[in-house]
Formats: structure tokens, C-alpha cells, sequence
């Protein structure tokens, strides 16, 4: 088969890459796109398999990504998919690399974050597209020897015959381009020291490119300040790394003891120490919930819904919309609350997507509108806070618009990463730098008032006692002794 040469990669005039493609990244990212997106590498970022890669000076986030590229044989337009292969030369193996320090000055281009010299290494051999079945190609990526990705183009959302097509609809693609195919799941962060291999395949011919082998070295030059200078985010980590563990943060939500604290005690507990802070709107009202017997608390997500407006639904409405987005991407502990004005007049979830909430971990949803499907969501383990059921779709009267931000539900004011706690009494939103003392506090009054309770079923008056004065306090306190708190223990 042909080698990749220098003399191969100076006939590449553009370079296109594919933001996601395989339904295992998809589900890693949280969201699957109904259409491919692409973006622009600039030919300068080829190297040869055997090539050293520069992570930048100041930048941490320095990701590979295993890919299947596909190299234009004879030019295409306007083709469709069913002739797109047979403009296919050859495919190869790439290694996507970008550093996510510099996706925020980039706006969604990523012409910095992915364009620098070497950012895509290609090879070492050429397969003929003529001699594979483009959905029986395998792409392997290995770190330091260590396998680390490994799929098959039957995982692909869009297979190669459409991103060509697709392309062809508004560029000429020319011969010598190059297409990245998109990553599978698998895909983190390089350090220097580190040598990546990527190696495309076709399993039933035996036909491969080899290893496309890269070695990562520290750079030396800083980026100077007339420039947009290296910043990551905690996001950014999670992103380029794979996961919040992988990146070595703390995991979000709420931490196992403090949920527990917080659902060992009442809402009506709760709800008089938050008044006692000077916190009396807190509360979301008019709500009943599908699982009445449980307890709830996690960190709130949000979700806004407008007034249903036809030609707005068309753009907004359809397709993977905001609703169906952040119930897919719902993590363990999130409470998803949505502000659907108090119109009870069609169903703001119902038990497809409620399920999906619950498998993804949810602990709640939430919403001042209505719930289709109502037998089969409350049905399930996780509870639905909601106004009434409702067989209508949402586009008799919302339009889902947006996402994580500040909404009002239930006349509550609610914002993303706020503690929500729940059970039969209602529901009640917590600032998260208070709940910890607020919980402890509530424990605190729930012991005594475990203490006054026996005090009245024997006889007491409620006079000095509810509340405690002095006297009544000094008992408590050896009544305590020999009946210790069970809710503040861990």
C-alpha cells in the first residue's frame, strides 16, 4: 500500500473534521445530534506518523482523539450518498488533536484550540476506499501501549457516505482534502512523555495503515498577551479528560452525607430554620408529587418552556430541543425543575423522557405544568412533582426554550446548582451555602422536638415547653444523654 509522505500531505487543501459522529461519544457527551457538524484545520497541522507534537507552554489540556480520515480521491459536488464513496481515494488513521485551554477564544471555531503545528498527525499508510466496506472499518487508539479506544464504524450516527454528501451540498471537495471522521468514546487528555498511537483497519480483508505513532513534548514558547493567553475551566477538565473522576475534581451534586442529612428530616423542619435566616419564599407551591412516601434532595437543573408561538415551535419544538437535551445530559443527584408558568394545560414530560431522567441517575423532576402519561411516571422509582396530568404534547401551549438558567416554578425562584428537597409536604429550594448549617440545625430541632413530643404523650402542657424555656431545656439536655440523636450520626 502507498505511505503517507510530505509530498501527500502538501496536496491536502482543506482540512474538515466532524464535531460527533459515534453514538458511544454521543452518549459520553450527553447529547446526540440529529445532523453532522464540522469545522476547519488548517492544512499546516499535518504531520507524519513518527512526528513530535508540542503541547503548548501554559496549556494542560492537550487531547488526542482516534480517528478514521478519509482522503478525497476525484473532486465531488453536489453528490449524493449513494455516489459519495466512489470519491473516496483512500482512508487512513488521524489523530484529531486540540487543546481545550483555548476553546474559549475560539467561539466554536476551534481554529486555535485545534490548528497548531502537528495537531494532525495522518498515516502512516493508505488504504483504497475501494477496497473496504467503509461500515466495516475499525479505529484503535493506544496510549503508552495501553488500548484506550476501540469501535467500529458500525457505531457511527452518520455514516461516511452522508458526511460526504453532505459536504459536497455546499463546497467542492477536491482531491488531496482530508475528512476526520469523528472520535469514539475513549478520548482524554496527553501529557508530555506520552506516546499515542492511532491504527485504522479492516478486520475481514486484513487490510491496515499501521500505527500512526506521535510522541508529546513540552513547548517552551509562552503565548504572548497580544494574543488570547491558555485558561481552562473545571468544564473544560471534565471535558478533555472524559469525566469529572478521570480530571480528578470533586464529584458534583450533593455529597452522600449531606443528602442524607437532608432527607432525614422534614420539609417543615427545614422550611422554619430557613425562616429563621430570613428566607420565607422558598417554597414551590401548588405541587403534588407521584411518590409521596419518598424523601428527595439534589442540586437543581433547570428548564424554561414560553408560550407556545407556531412558527417559533417549528425552530425551537422539534428535533433534539432543549427539553429533550438536558434530560439527556441529567447526572446522579440532579433535580430537574421546570418552569412551565403554571399552565396545567398540556404535559411538560412524560414517561419516555421521565425514564430517561431516571436511568441517568435524576432524583426528581419537577414541574408547575402537567405530566403526560401520568400512570406510567409515577410508576417509576424516581418521583414527578407536578400541577396535573394532561394528554397533550407540549406544543399546544410550550415551546421548550432554554436551559440552566434562572427560572421561576411552582412562585419560587430557582437557580442551576440550588438544593431542592422534597416529600409530602412539599417542596423547598435551599441557597447551597446554607444547606449544610441549615440541615444540621434542622436535625438539631427534630431531636427535640422528638423529646417534646414524649413530654405531651405523658401528660405535659405545651405551656414552657413548646418552645423550651430554661427549665424545660435543662431536661432535654439529660434527656439527651441516654437518647442520642440518630440523625447526626453518620
Amino acid at each position: 500500500m502507498e505511505q503517507v509522505t510530505a509530498a501527500t500531505l502538501k496536496q491536502a487543501g482543506k482540512v474538515i473534521a466532524v464535531h460527533l459522529a459515534y453514538q458511544s461519544r454521543a452518549d459520553q457527551r450527553g447529547r446526540t445530534p440529529a445532523k453532522p457538524s464540522y469545522f476547519l484545520k488548517a492544512s499546516s497541522s499535518l504531520s507524519l506518523s513518527g512526528s513530535e507534537i508540542e503541547r503548548p507552554a501554559g496549556c494542560e489540556l492537550l487531547a488526542y482523539e482516534g480517528e478514521i480520515a478519509l482522503v478525497i480521491g476525484t473532486a465531488a459536488r453536489r453528490v449524493s450518498p449513494d455516489d459519495a464513496w466512489q470519491h473516496v481515494g483512500h482512508v487512513t488513521a488521524s489523530n484529531d488533536l486540540g487543546v481545550y485551554d483555548l476553546k474559549y477564544a475560539d467561539k466554536g471555531s476551534n481554529v486555535r484550540s485545534k490548528s497548531g503545528d502537528g495537531f494532525t498527525p495522518f498515516g502512516p499508510a493508505l488504504i483504497p476506499a475501494a477496497d473496504v466496506d467503509p461500515s466495516a472499518l475499525r479505529v484503535r487508539t493506544w496510549v503508552n501501549g495501553q488500548l484506550v479506544q476501540d469501535d467500529t464504524t458500525k457505531g457511527l450516527i452518520f455514516p461516511f457516505r452522508q458526511i460526504v454528501a453532505d459536504l459536497s451540498q455546499l463546497m467542492t471537495l477536491e482531491p488531496g482534502d482530508i475528512i476526520l471522521t469523528g472520535t469514539p468514546a475513549g478520548s482524554s487528555v496527553a501529557v508530555p512523555g506520552d506516546v499515542i498511537e492511532v491504527e485504522v483497519d479492516a478486520p475481514e480483508s486484513g487490510l491496515t495503515t499501521g500505527r500512526l505513532r506521535t510522541a508529546v513534548v513540552q513547548g517552551t514558547g509562552e503565548l504572548a498577551e497580544f494574543g488570547n493567553v491558555p485558561k481552562a475551566t473545571d468544564a473544560d477538565r471534565e471535558d478533555a479528560w472524559g469525566s469529572a473522576e478521570a480530571a480528578g475534581l470533586a464529584p458534583k451534586g450533593l455529597s452522600a452525607e449531606l443528602k442524607r442529612k437532608l432527607t432525614s428530616v422534614g420539609t417543615a423542619t427545614l422550611s422554619s430554620q430557613l425562616r429563621k435566616r430570613g428566607l420565607n419564599n422558598v417554597s414551590i407551591d401548588g405541587l403534588k408529587s407521584t411518590r409521596p412516601e419518598l424523601r428527595i434532595a439534589g442540586t437543581a437543573r433547570t428548564l424554561r418552556y414560553v408560550p407556545n408561538r407556531e412558527d417559533l415551535f417549528k425552530v425551537h419544538g422539534g428535533g433534539y430541543n432543549a427539553q429533550k437535551r438536558i434530560i439527556n445530559t441529567l447526572n446522579d443527584g440532579d433535580v430537574l425543575v421546570m418552569e412551565a408558568r403554571g399552565e396545567p394545560g398540556t404535559g411538560t414530560v412524560g414517561d419516555i423522557l421521565a425514564l430517561r431522567a431516571q436511568i441517568n441517575g435524576a432524583a426528581a423532576i419537577v414541574t408547575d405544568g402537567g405530566v403526560r402519561d401520568v400512570a406510567a411516571v409515577a410508576a417509576l422509582d424516581m418521583p414527578t412533582f407536578y400541577t396535573g396530568a394532561h394528554p397533550a404534547v407540549l406544543g399546544r401551549k410550550h415551546i421548550p426554550w432554554d436551559t440552566d438558567l434562572t427560572i421561576s416554578c411552582g412562585g419560587a425562584t430557582v437557580q442551576p446548582g440550588d438544593v431542592i428537597v422534597g416529600d409530602s409536604d412539599g417542596l423547598l429550594v435551599i441557597p447551597p451555602s446554607l444547606a449544610e448549617e441549615v440541615a444540621d440545625d434542622a436535625i438539631a430541632q427534630e431531636h427535640e422536638e422528638t423529646f417534646i413530643a414524649e413530654m405531651v404523650a405523658e401528660g405535659h402542657g405545651v405551656d414552657g415547653l413548646y418552645p423550651m424555656n430554661a427549665a424545660w431545656k435543662a431536661k432535654f439536655a439529660e434527656w439527651a444523654l441516654t437518647h442520642p440523636n440518630p440523625a447526626a450520626q453518620p
